[in-house]
């Protein structure tokens, strides 16, 4: 049995502050092979998640937002947001299920953010036609632009 308690979700923030990446996953699931993904993911306003999609495997992805704030975009092929929804804790809006296949990305709002996350295993790094060719990679200078412009993005906006 895991119990999910402030202590353990204290730690998970604490850890993702402290590593370059900003953002700390603690896995429900024993192995990446397991065939539900279940994952607390803490994600500080500096974190880069880059746009991706399920498409490779096959996969549904489900967010709950536990603590904070995030901005949820929706992206066409090219990278034209189609949609953006702000998901917050005890908020209008505190959670979604993202279609397999469907260009997403997240960015933190606020300190101390972290949702719940399940999908389809096993686990595969998304890349190739999983990742989107029109945003920079993880750790290109680029990317600290892009964070700040999911943070304002709107419908109809694309990358600069």
């Amino acid at each position: 049995m895991k119990w999910i308690d402030s202590n353990l979700l204290d730690s998970l923030t604490q850890r993702a502050k402290a590593t370059p990446r900003k953002r700390m996953n603690y896995n429900l699931h024993p192995t990446p092979d397991d065939i539900v993904q279940r994952l607390f993911n803490a994600i500080e306003p500096d974190t880069y998640i880059r746009p991706h999609r399920h498409s490779d495997p096959i996969s549904f992805e489900v967010f709950l937002i536990i603590r904070g704030s995030a901005v949820l975009l929706f992206f066409n092929d090219e990278g034209r947001v189609l949609e953006r929804k702000v998901l917050s804790a005890g908020g209008e809006i505190i959670g979604v299920e993202i279609p397999a296949n469907t260009w997403h990305a997240m960015a933190s709002l606020e300190p101390g953010t972290i949702f719940f996350e399940v999908k389809k295993g096993p686990y595969v790094q998304p890349s190739g036609q999983n990742v989107a060719v029109w945003a920079p990679e993880e750790g290109n200078p680029e990317a600290t632009k892009f964070v700040e412009w999911y943070r304002h993005a709107k419908a109809g906006d694309a990358p600069q």
